[in-house]
């Protein structure tokens, strides 16, 4: 009989587009995380948790008009399988934090308060391409408020955004939440005279103001432009004269905010609905003012321009104004950290009748790259105290010792391995990052003492001090058993 081929072992390696947390990365997540969890707590937001996986009917509004609908997403179908959903059933994960919002807002609407303030934070997933920096899974950090048509959730949740990114330790002049209403650009598309079938192709063009300029999207919007290769850009077709609200909406950034509001006032002419979009402008400068949030902090700004397809009224972003060196060594704005907007239409999915809604998104990857980029996040992480072990038939009392220093709040382990090799296990707490190693053989239990080894002091001795400095500041001593918990908090405090 022939033999049976040998499986081949699975490769240990991360699937395409994802990758793996350690220690020190998570550490520093969840405390900026907590930070920004304080803040909204402390604005009367409830912390939600949903399932990472959710119907495709939920997500609907992400995936294209396809047969199968998993482009985008993470998606499959049901079987038949015992206490399972019915067969054939379309079940996605989630691929960001809204849509569940949406779906919880409307299956548990009786139970709610209304308006419903909601904050999540969790990992989100996205089948798309994977880059350099980009990734199909990634963490996200939400603040929505869910059934108030008032302006003053939008500016409540901007004055909130202003104070969770210094709760992270971003200095103000280091930042800067911007805002802009879609109903502003409504206004100036129609006294733009902007047909129906032209107006996502001019919002297009809006975008690409900041990479282009006025020239460039006064090209894009009448006759076209020649890109960077040569190659041909077909504009809208607008003539110059419609161009020319639009240019004025792009450039109504004044000295101030009221200045700013003038300007676009101008710029919507007769608009109602523009006009109306101003006044939401100009109500939530004020409520900012009234709320201790000053122009330095948060400011009316129609550059903002991303999103405006999608939300329905405020649309704002917080953009970190620092320089940082690019890969090349080049000096560059680090940009947009979380982005956000009143979007009225979502929940309407599900129940068919109007629901108010807004909210800001974190990207939780970029700020906290943003921190490290200012010398905020990065510290080392101190590791635990390792209790060595010097007999194997001792190890109650290793055990003991650990306990008391985990009572007494400080972080602490036994070494677990081959105790036979005493450099291995201190070669372990170093690789650790551990601050102290206790040590106690036969000879030191007989005498009810431990030795403490200072391992930070340690290295700095054997990296710097001379023969005679070393000898005059030894890195460990000899305390009393009962003194472990004193002399260990007094080295590491």
């Amino acid at each position: 009989m022939a033999k049976d081929k040998k499986q081949p072992r699975p490769k240990a390696e991360t699937p395409k587009g994802f990758r793996d947390y350690f220690g020190q990365d998570v550490t520093e997540r969840r405390d900026m995380l907590d930070r920004i969890a304080q803040v909204y707590h402390r604005n009367g937001f409830d912390p939600l948790e949903t399932s990472a996986v959710e119907t495709v009917e939920a997500l609907g509004k992400f995936l294209p008009d396809v047969d199968r609908p998993n482009a985008g997403v993470f998606a499959w179908q049901e079987e038949a399988v015992p206490g399972g959903g019915t067969a054939g059933d379309w079940l996605a994960l989630r691929y960001d934090l809204t849509a569940p919002l949406a779906r919880v807002a409307a299956q548990y609407r009786n139970d709610l308060p209304s308006p419903y303030r909601r904050f999540a934070m969790g990992p989100v997933w996205r089948n798309e391409k994977p880059g350099p920096g980009r990734f199909r899974q990634f963490y996200q950090c939400d603040a929505d408020t869910v059934g108030s048509a008032s302006v003053a959730a939008d500016a409540e949740i901007c004055g909130m955004l202003a104070d969770a990114l210094e709760a992270v330790g971003i200095d103000r002049g280091d930042y800067l939440v911007r805002i802009n209403n879609r109903k502003v650009l409504n206004g100036v598309l129609e006294a733009a005279q902007v047909r129906e079938d032209q107006a996502e192709d001019v919002l297009r063009q809006i975008d690409k103001f900041d990479k282009v300029g006025r020239e460039g999207v006064l090209a894009l919007l009448t006759t076209g432009r020649l890109d960077d290769s040569g190659a041909r850009i077909d504009g809208v077709g607008l003539s110059e004269a419609q161009a020319g609200p639009v240019l004025a909406f792009l450039e109504a950034k004044g000295a101030d905010n009221a200045a700013t509001l003038d300007n676009l006032s101008a710029a919507v002419g007769g608009s109602a609905i523009g006009a109306e979009g101003v006044d939401e402008l100009r109500q939530i400068a004020a409520m900012l003012a009234a709320m201790g949030v000053a122009e330095d902090r948060a400011v009316i700004d129609p550059a903002v321009v991303r999103g405006l397809g999608y939300y329905t009224g405020p649309v704002f972003e917080a953009e970190l104004t620092f320089e940082i060196l690019d890969e090349k060594g080049r000096k560059r704005q680090f940009g947009s950290v979380a982005g956000g907007g009143r979007y009225d239409g979502l929940v309407e999915r599900f129940t068919g009748q109007k629901v108010p809604a807004t909210g800001v998104s974190i990207g939780v990857d970029r700020l906290l790259a943003a921190l490290r980029a200012k010398g905020l996040a990065g510290a080392q992480v101190a590791g635990p105290v390792v209790v060595t072990v010097m007999d194997r038939d001792r190890m109650s009392d290793y055990q003991s010792m650990a306990a008391d220093l985990r009572a007494a709040g400080i972080r602490a382990e036994v070494y677990l391995g081959n105790p036979k090799n005493f450099g291995n296990q201190l070669k372990y707490a170093d690789k650790r990052g551990a601050p102290v190693a206790i040590i106690q053989g036969g000879d030191e239990a007989e005498r009810g003492v431990v030795q403490v080894k200072d391992l930070i002091l340690g290295a700095k001795i054997a990296a710097e001090a001379s023969v005679e400095e070393w000898k005059s500041q030894p890195a460990q001593t000899e305390v009393a058993r009962a003194d472990l918990v004193a002399e260990v908090r007094r080295i590491i405090g």
